[in-house]
């Protein structure tokens, strides 16, 4: 992939994997105007390295908040620890049998086809994107009517519980392997609808990312070094990864700029926006399908 389009789709990720309108689905239409197949492993594992670069953001954005809540007393660690780990278990144990029927609709009987065939299929794409549309509207709409005052009673600082996690672990399963089911968007949409405060499911929405980016990471290297071998070649991970710790820097800066957007709206009651795009991204979406790309 040429060096500028690698650019283009590190500050095209870096802003939208951070605000809550699928990061994935806007990279994929970006490329696919640029006639980039991002279903090619080397191009997969880039796009997972522009979501390291984005995961650094999140680190960088939410440090001191972080110290503060979790760090600055070793039982809300422990508990935060607890959380993350219940939140990341079941988020295997949900997309682990997606990412089979999905490979094996995708398959249509013959071959096993990967889940990341999916990267370069606006006719998935669209639906994914309306129903994360959909649930983020829902949650917003909801929970902006809810009296300020209410919310305030019921949410200040009262952490995140159990059903916050398993709610927003579960969730999470489901949008990894479906490209415009916005992780962010369903994961957050799905702590305000459990009673969440908006600024702690935020952020523990966000300390979900940095969890389990590093085990995405692994998930693509194992997949190029396994076609790799499959097909006879080694792998020059040189070329493989350049494009992609270029991108991270992008994705990075385009990132902390998201986050500052996707606090102000979060925290001014105006989540429901996203939702609104979403439902108008999916029309985009299924247009450009029925133009052929």
């Amino acid at each position: 992939m040429i060096l500028w389009h690698v650019i283009v789709l590190a500050i095209v990720q870096g802003l939208a994997e951070l605000l809550p309108v699928s990061s994935s689905a806007h990279v994929i239409v970006a490329a696919e105007l640029m006639h980039e197949n991002m279903s090619t492993p080397a191009n997969a594992l880039m796009l997972v390295l522009l979501h390291t670069g984005t995961m650094f953001a999140v680190i960088v954005y939410f440090w001191r908040r972080w110290m503060d809540e979790i760090l600055g007393s070793w039982t809300r660690f422990i508990r935060m620890v607890e959380l993350l780990f219940v939140s990341t278990l079941l988020s295997g144990l949900i997309f682990l049998p997606v990412n089979k029927v999905v490979e094996r609709v995708l398959s249509h009987g013959g071959p096993r086809v990967d889940i990341e065939a999916l990267f370069n299929k606006l006719n998935w794409i669209a639906p994914a994107l309306a129903l994360a549309g959909l649930l983020i509207l829902y949650a917003g709409l909801r929970e902006a009517k809810r009296p300020e005052t209410e919310a305030e009673k019921t949410t200040a600082g009262r952490g995140v519980r159990w059903l916050d996690a398993i709610v927003m672990g579960i969730l999470q399963g489901f949008a990894i392997p479906f490209r415009g089911f916005s992780r962010s968007g369903v994961t957050i949409s799905g702590g305000l609808l459990t009673g969440g405060e908006r600024t702690e499911v935020e952020s523990y929405s966000f300390a979900m990312v940095v969890v389990i980016t590093p085990l995405a990471i692994a998930w693509e290297l194992r997949r190029v070094y396994k076609t790799a071998h499959l097909n006879g070649y080694g792998v020059h991970w040189g070329p493989a990864l350049t494009p992609g710790i270029v991108g991270m820097i992008f994705s990075f800066l385009a990132g902390l700029l998201a986050l500052k957007w996707l606090s102000r709206w979060l925290e001014n009651g105006r989540w429901y926006v996203f939702g609104i795009y979403c439902l108008l991204a999916a029309s985009a979406v299924a247009y450009l399908y029925h133009l052929g790309y």
